[in-house]
């Protein structure tokens, strides 16, 4: 590292869990982050921040006026603009050392798996949940962390998913798909700060599993309920019936 990097990330490195080992692993990393809303604003702006060496971006959507109380790292002058173009931009004004690839359309099956083998980590910042199987299937097939979170009202949620390890549950463990009827910011309302509190833990999952410090949240999901400002933990096992990760499919 040089003497900027050093004095950038003096905070960080000061940290014995991090050192300068840990910060030079956060720069050897990809992180995918799938969604760039309330979710994928915060979890983004943090890895930048925190020297991550790259980010690969995915979403469709356009920038849009109702956005802007919740996804925070867009910009007034963004709307009508493409979410990934928009989020670069402004990421690359907090870090520009930090690499950043966009991909501005929804990827099918094939690419969805080509992009998940080439990161470390994975973070679903997803609003469906059509999305977030498809992400948690590639997930499983490559073994690849994934760090999954969502938001709605003034409830969040949080947990990690380790292929690597064998006792790990996968999404679908959690959730099967033929599930309740899903419940979307849109029609329910989000309260802009859950979000926020739910990506930056997100971004901190996602910085212990690269650094390989603390304990992750694999085998258990938390849940916040911002109205009391309370925290629940449950714990989750791996389903051998599940059958994305189940004992039969190996």
């Amino acid at each position: 590292m040089n003497d900027e990097q050093l004095l950038r990330y003096n905070r960080q490195i000061m940290l014995p869990q991090i050192d300068v080992e840990g910060q030079q692993k956060l720069a050897d990393a990809h992180v995918l982050i799938i969604g760039m809303g309330g979710l994928g604003s915060p979890a983004a702006i943090y890895l930048t921040a925190a020297g991550i060496g790259s980010l690969t971006l995915v979403d469709f959507d356009k920038v849009e006026l109702t956005n802007l109380q919740r996804q925070i790292v867009h910009r007034n002058n963004d709307i009508d603009k493409l979410k990934v173009d928009s989020a670069k931009r402004n990421l690359m004004e907090i870090n520009p050392a930090v690499q950043i690839n966009t991909i501005g359309t929804r990827p099918d099956q094939q690419m969805l798996g080509k992009l998940v083998q080439q990161a470390d980590v994975v973070i679903d910042a997803s609003d469906n949940y059509e999305t977030r199987f498809a992400v948690n299937g590639a997930c499983v097939e490559h073994h690849i962390p994934l760090v999954s979170g969502a938001a709605i009202r003034f409830e969040g949620q949080i947990s990690v998913f380790d292929k690597r390890r064998d006792d790990s549950p996968c999404y679908n463990c959690l959730y099967p798909k033929a599930g309740d009827e899903e419940e979307t910011c849109s029609e329910n309302g989000i309260l802009a700060p859950v979000v926020g509190i739910i990506g930056s833990t997100q971004a901190l999952e996602a910085i212990k599993i690269i650094c390989g410090i603390g304990e992750t949240l694999v085998g258990r999901l938390l849940i916040l309920d911002a109205l009391s400002m309370s925290w629940r933990s449950m714990k989750l096992k791996r389903d051998p019936a599940c059958p994305v990760c189940g004992t039969h499919t190996g």
